[in-house]
This record gives C-alpha cells, structure tokens and sequence, in this order.
C-alpha cells in the first residue's frame, strides 16, 4: 500500500492513536497437534500505515518484556489484513518523522495455519528465518516466534526418529507415558512389520528342498539377512536426514546412487571376505565359503540400491520418508537377501542343481 506524504498526513490527522501494546495471549487450543495452528502464538506488536516512526519507537519501548526484542513488527489494517512488516532494525534507524509506510517491507514469508508441520519443516529449517507471519486469507492469524519455529522442529525431529525405528511418536515425555500408551504405539507397527516378514517363511518354504540337501546353508541366514539390513538402515536414515536438511531431492538420485554404489562395492569386498573366514572357521567346505561370501556381496550392493532409491521415490510421491523406517527396509532386504543366497547357491553347487 502506497501512500503520498498528504495522504499519510490526513491520515495521521484524522484516525486515532494506532499503536496497540502486544497481544499476549495463550496459545489456541491444539485441535490439530501436526498443523501451525498449534504453534502459532499472538504474542506481537501492530502498528498501521499512518503512524510515525516516533510513536512507533516509543510504543515500542514501553512494552518490551525482559531482554528478547521481537524481530518485525506488523502493518495491520482495522480489518486485521496484513500490509506489510516492519523490521526493527529498520524501525531503530529511520528517522522519527517518518511514517511506517516509508519503512515497512511489502515482501515477506509467511505461512498458513492449516499447514502441516511437516511442510513448514521443511521450508524453515537452516533457513535462518526466525519469526514467520501466520496468515489466512490475508489475516494475520498470529505469527511464529523463535522459540515456537525451536518446539515445531524439535517435534518433527522427534516424530522422524520415532518412524525410523518402527514406532508411533510419544505425546507426552517417556517416564510419563503409561505402558499401555507404549503397547499401544507399538504393537500397530510391530504387526505391520510382522505381516511384511512373513514372506520370509514363504521364501523358505520355497527353497526347502535346498536346505534339505545342504543343510550347512541354514547356518548363514541370521548373518546374511542381519548384514543386509543394517547396511540398509544405515543408508536410510542418512539419506532421510540429508532429505531433511534439504541436502539432497530426487533430481541428485543419480549421484547419490554412484556415491552408495562406490561405498558399497567397499563394503560388500569387507564383508565377503569377512563371510568366507567365518565359513573356513565352520568347516563348511569350499563351496559353501563362495556362496556365502559371493552372497553378501550382492546383498550389500543390492540394499544399497534400494535404500537409496526408496526414501526419495517417497518424498517425490508426498510420502515421508521417515516412514519408510529402518524396520520397514531391514524386511524388504530381508526376503529378498534369501532369495538371492539361495538362486546363488543353485549356480555354484552342483549338489543342488
């Protein structure tokens, strides 16, 4: 909004004293938990278009409580729409027989309150924005103070890293929470995880006839299926966190797959040779030794694959990646892992063909 020097003088002239202490509010009830609504605080100072520069800096004096200074103050029409925002260093530095309208910016970020916390995560986190405007429809909802942007990324923070590890996040502080609480965010995802594992037992049943005739194949499959998996989750929840952090999106999968391939191929040599001295040590033979070492290498390259591709096909889709946790990749790897120990031990003992 654009105002003459007659027009801000009329305007000054005929409306009242603008400037209007703080609100200080509480926080609106929390009926979403995962929305900016139950962050969003009305703890800030309004000023409108026709205030002067002086009035502003000694409203602004009286009501400052303790040692934070807000970082803007906000351009308010009597409709509460919002016409801009005044930083107060701009505010410190202009010369008091100005009016805000000179100094206030017309450009700004800001968000909504029906936003997830999720989204607005990922827009503010490491940006070094420290209060953001909350607007509906033009409205200055209430806005997001630093220490409200802290407690929205610490609970996403807390909700990935309850995902990552097959879990639903708490709602309230662990010593607090009742064991039924406990049974009850855990057991959901432990039978979902317990469904998924199932198709090991049907890759088993598969290869049944395999194990019969070498029964020194069974001994390698809590190694094998426990090596691709942890690999997997180590790549997972460094990828997921590189997503967070905004380090890498789907457009870089070319390169985070040459950097895990080439990781990998390191790997899978250490642990082969890791898998056929533990084979020697067993007495297996020398045929078991190749298919257990050659195993693990192809597990190891085959969970990298995967675990670099999954999260960021997912966040692609608006899918959180978190959710894709390190239970659900160590089962997919799992299965999968056996199909490959036992189609190579096919190709390498004759025994078996």
């Amino acid at each position: 909004m654009k105002l003459t020097n007659y027009e801000k003088a009329d305007a000054l002239v005929i409306s009242a004293p603008s400037v209007n202490p703080p609100h200080h509010t509480d926080r609106p009830q929390r009926n979403d938990e995962d929305a900016v609504s139950a962050y969003m605080s009305q703890a800030y100072i309004r000023v409108t278009v026709s205030d002067t520069i002086a009035a502003v800096k000694r409203t602004l004096r009286e009501e400052l409580e303790g040692e934070q200074i807000p970082t803007y103050l906000y351009v308010l029409d009597e409709d509460n729409y919002l016409n801009g925002i005044l930083p107060v260093k701009a505010l410190l530095t202009a010369a008091e027989d100005m009016f805000v309208a000179d100094v206030m910016r017309q450009t700004y970020f800001s968000v909504s309150p029906e936003q997830s916390r999720h989204d607005v995560y990922e827009l503010i986190n490491n940006s070094g924005i420290d209060t953001v405007p909350v607007v509906q429809f033009g409205k200055l909802a209430g806005i997001l103070r630093p220490q409200d942007i802290a407690e929205l990324i610490e609970d996403e923070n807390t909700q990935d890293a309850a995902l990552q590890g097959g879990s639903q996040p708490l709602d309230e502080p662990y010593l607090s929470t009742s064991p039924f609480t406990l049974w009850r965010k855990r057991a959901v995802w432990l039978l979902m995880l317990f469904v998924a594992e199932a198709y090991t037992g049907t890759v088993l049943k598969a290869f049944e006839e395999q194990l019969e005739a070498a029964i020194s194949l069974a001994f390698f499959i809590p190694l094998l299926i426990g090596t691709g998996g942890n690999s997997g989750t180590q790549i997972t929840s460094t990828l997921v966190r590189a997503m967070a952090l905004g380090e890498v999106s789907l457009r870089n999968i070319g390169a985070v797959l040459r950097k895990e391939l080439s990781t990998s191929l390191l790997v899978a040599f250490t642990m082969g040779c890791a898998g056929m001295i533990r084979a020697w040590f067993l007495g297996v033979g020398p045929e078991v030794m190749m298919v257990v070492s050659l195993t693990l290498v192809c597990i190891t390259v085959w969970s990298a694959v995967v675990s670099s591709i999954i999260p960021m096909v997912l966040k692609r889709l608006k899918v959180d990646p978190a959710v894709v946790s390190a239970p659900f990749i160590a089962t997919l790897i799992d299965g999968t892992g056996l199909i490959i120990y036992f189609e190579m031990a096919k190709l390498i003992m004759t025994d078996l063909v």
